[in-house]
């Protein structure tokens, strides 16, 4: 069997023999090709979910923000950004902010906020990126978060969240709430958020007993969101399903068009994992890709391989995870460190330790040898070669390709 693997913009081709391949089972449903991008959009605007039109909701509201997926979410806000705003121009609104949700990522270039928002969103709406030194604190979730948010969030008449749903290794789901908490939290309320993640519900599709998610809800309810946009995405982040109306209605809506599309099971689990975290802008850096290990580590056998495939052309992507990831071969010692005080971008390293003491780690990335071997990984420089040179050892290998980084249950 052929695979194409994405690799920052590019692809990578691998070959598998069809006796090595696990196989998979896919949900039963697959997405509606008949639809073009902007019939997904407009369809969804037309009949929102438990709620009126945009343009109805938001009437003769003096301002709006719409909350917008930083640079490394795929995210393609500029394709329905127009619709939206068109939406609330019907509605009489006077002015439109644009909110890029950082949480704790990088600043973005003027450009890629323009990138981001498409041209005609730069004409008539105000970008800003988030502030993290520019919060207010607005209430407490039952779990004891402190909702703290962005300024120009908390003074608005109307907040729209949007973004993208998919698997999340902890959060259970991205979009619907998460682009408030942690879009446009404070560190302070996103590490009490994700403290959380130890927790065993705390994972990857779970929805109704997981504290994170549950947590983060309640945050969206505090911050008071009027109506949420979220989009479905195939693997070259076409838009292939779409939701709007009311959170979190809409949203349990999403996630379950999303399951029905990607949910996947493996009967058996592999001697190695090949995965991609989709390529760019979610291998941009390692705190991103980690993601992908998460998504498939349930169907590794333990002692088996994973092999990561993340160009990571930003390094780690965020500071305090590169200086844990130094030590991420102490395991217990990270675990015990974080329970003790809890450091964003600490709690990815500790992800990672842990899946180091059941599994080998790989890497095909632009980090030097010597730094991928420092934080736990071998380095290849040939995906093909490696899996030849395995399979030379041991023929009856099975071996699972995920390119674009999907949860996987194991159902053995």
């Amino acid at each position: 069997m052929k695979f194409e693997i994405p690799y920052g913009k590019e692809k990578i081709n691998i070959a598998v023999p069809d006796d090595n391949v696990v196989e998979f089972v896919c949900a039963e449903k697959k997405e509606d090709k008949s639809k073009s991008e902007s019939e997904i959009i407009k369809d969804s605007l037309d009949n929102c979910i438990s709620s009126g039109k945009l343009s109805e909701e938001a009437r003769n509201k003096e301002n709006a923000c719409i909350l917008v997926s930083d640079i490394t979410r795929p995210c393609p806000s500029y394709k329905f950004l127009p619709y939206i705003i068109e939406e609330l121009k019907k509605a009489k609104v006077k002015s439109i902010k644009i909110i890029f949700g950082l949480g704790i990522h990088r600043i973005h270039t003027y450009e890629e906020q323009v990138k981001l928002a498409g041209p005609e969103a730069t004409t008539c709406c105000k970008l800003i990126d988030f502030d993290k030194n520019r919060c207010r604190l607005i209430g407490t979730t039952s779990y004891g978060t402190p909702v703290e948010i962005f300024e120009e969030v908390a003074d608005s008449d109307f907040i729209i969240a949007t973004g993208n749903i998919e698997y999340h290794y902890f959060a259970g789901y991205s979009g619907g709430a998460k682009a408030i908490m942690p879009g446009v939290c404070s560190d302070n309320s996103v590490c009490a958020n994700h403290s959380m993640m130890l927790e065993d519900m705390a994972r990857a599709g779970e929805f109704i007993n997981n504290p994170v998610r549950k947590d983060i809800e309640e945050a969206g309810r505090i911050a008071g969101i009027d109506f949420i946009f979220n989009v479905i995405l195939d693997d070259n982040k076409k838009i292939i399903g779409a939701v709007a109306g009311k959170n979190n209605e809409a949203f349990l809506k999403g996630i379950k068009l999303y399951d029905s599309i990607y949910e996947i099971s493996a009967n058996t689990k592999a001697d190695i994992v090949l995965t991609s975290a989709g390529g760019y802008p979610k291998d941009i850096n390692l705190y991103q890709a980690q993601k992908a290990l998460e998504s498939v580590k349930d169907i590794v056998k333990d002692g088996g391989i994973i092999i990561l495939a993340a160009e990571c052309a930003e390094g780690f992507g965020e500071d305090r995870f590169g200086q844990w990831m130094q030590d991420v071969k102490d395991f217990e010692g990270l675990f015990k460190k974080i329970r003790q005080k809890f450091v964003l971008g600490g709690h990815k390293a500790v992800a990672v330790a842990k899946l180091l003491t059941r599994a080998r780690a790989i890497m095909y990335s632009s980090f030097n040898k010597e730094l991928t071997e420092k934080i736990g990984f071998k380095k290849i420089n040939d995906i093909q070669e490696f899996i030849n040179e395995e399979l030379k050892e041991n023929s009856n290998l099975k071996i699972a390709v995920v390119p674009n980084g999907r949860f996987i249950k194991y159902c053995g």
